[in-house]
């Protein structure tokens, strides 16, 4: 009873469960819980910046081949382009079998809270955004987490560090000790997973009701049912592919399942997933930058939500598309998708600059996703999560940089078990 109470997959659980009762019966604690779900949020993101570039550093740095660095960097971005796009054709063909907009009234919703959206989407430059990967100050990419310069700037430190060679060793050295410590400092913070799943969906229910999920349950259940195909069918076809098991991978990482979940955000566990990404047999060099990269350019789950949402709006407003256009709605998600966690607000700005772009509708229709957004946010969230751990594993087998004695110990239920409880 004892080992059950003190797992943290358990405890994440409850504080989910008591989430939806206060956020259900105590609607007016929505603004303490989100207060208590930032706080647990941005501890983790405090150290994002230096466990990206410490992990980073150390695998470029041991790395013997430096063409190795752009060979798996090039392999990751065609995996991602590939993936990327058949959950976009994945989620479109979904909508367009189930309609889920047909019979839904509609309504604008609250287009106040659009105008910031609309203006923060209006300021998204493409060319600017992949421009801006490279930092004008290493000291202020660090300072505002900005995930692909610490990337960009890693990179070319780990190449440095790695021409230095024997001389390079104190330092990197040093560099082993201060990931380990920052490691360390993650378990502590972790500890406080349940708190910040409680408050994430006590803030949602109590926000937002779950009365309001009625009128759009509709869509709500084509999103999800869609994440779950994608993953279930796709990303298990490319699991069997390099022979490993997805039900293994996904029991292996439950606990961060439900952190997400609590949370809606896959940010919350991006440091628990490099962690064990490494432990489940991926070299250190393939984690540091597959996973990195892939929280910008691999979000199967908002390419998914992206799509749904734009033919869901287009059912809702009358606005047939043909194929052609619809082709052309596909063209431009496979942009627009990519940047989805560069941007504040994430994939809801997306869909705003992704209307404006395509010019099918007045953007303020967007107002009625509004309240339902938060709660498809955590089917967004999971199945980038997913994604981005099997590339993981993916561009590591290809690599031939996978230890698989390493992945038969690491999916046994004990070694699950006692990692869960290491991070108690």
């Amino acid at each position: 009873m004892k080992s059950i109470l003190s797992n943290l997959t358990f405890q994440v659980l409850v504080a989910i469960a008591l989430g939806i009762i206060v956020g259900t019966f105590f609607p007016g604690f929505a603004p303490h819980a989100e207060l208590i779900s930032q706080s647990f949020i941005k501890m983790i993101s405090m150290l994002i910046a230096p466990i990206i570039f410490l992990t980073i550093v150390l695998g470029i740095a041991h790395m013997g081949d430096m063409k190795k660095v752009g060979r798996v960097g090039g392999k990751a971005l065609l995996y991602f382009e590939v993936v990327t796009t058949v959950a976009i054709l994945i989620g479109m063909v979904v909508a367009n079998l189930l309609k889920p907009g047909i019979g839904v009234h509609p309504t604008t919703g609250d287009v106040s809270k659009i105008k910031a959206y609309t203006e923060q989407a209006g300021k998204i430059n493409w060319l600017e955004f992949f421009a801006n990967i490279i930092p004008h100050n290493v000291f202020e990419a660090f300072s505002k987490g900005d995930i692909l310069q610490i990337l960009f700037f890693a990179i070319l430190f780990g190449y440095g560090l790695n021409k230095l060679g024997d001389s390079g060793q104190p330092l990197l050295s040093f560099f082993d000790k201060m990931a380990k410590v920052f490691f360390n400092i993650m378990k502590i913070v972790m500890r406080l997973a349940p708190l910040g799943a409680f408050g994430g969906m006590a803030f949602s229910i109590g926000t937002y009701g779950l009365k309001t999920l009625l009128p759009m349950a509709k869509l709500m259940g084509s999103v999800y049912l869609t994440c779950f195909l994608f993953i279930f069918v796709v990303l298990n076809a490319i699991c069997r592919f390099y022979k490993f098991s997805l039900l293994e991978y996904l029991k292996y990482i439950r606990q961060e399942i439900l952190i997400v979940l609590g949370t809606s955000s896959s940010e919350s566990v991006l440091p628990s997933m490099m962690k064990k990404m490494e432990a489940i047999g991926c070299d250190k060099s393939v984690v540091g930058l597959v996973i990195p990269t892939g929280y910008s350019f691999n979000l199967d789950g908002t390419a998914i939500y992206l799509s749904m949402a734009v033919i869901f709006l287009c059912q809702v407003f009358n606005v047939d598309l043909s194929i052609g256009e619809q082709l052309g709605v596909l063209a431009v998600l496979m942009v627009t998708s990519k940047g989805a966690a560069g941007v504040t607000g994430s994939g809801f700005i997306v869909l705003v600059s992704t209307l404006t772009a395509l010019k099918l509708m007045p953007v303020e229709h967007i107002g009625i996703l509004i309240g339902v957004d938060r709660f498809m946010s955590e089917a967004r969230a999971i199945t980038n999560m997913i994604g981005n751990g099997i590339a993981t594993i993916v561009i590591a087998k290809s690599e031939n940089e996978f230890d698989e004695e390493k992945y038969k110990l690491a999916i046994q239920p004990a070694s699950i078990e006692s990692m869960e409880e290491s991070d108690i």
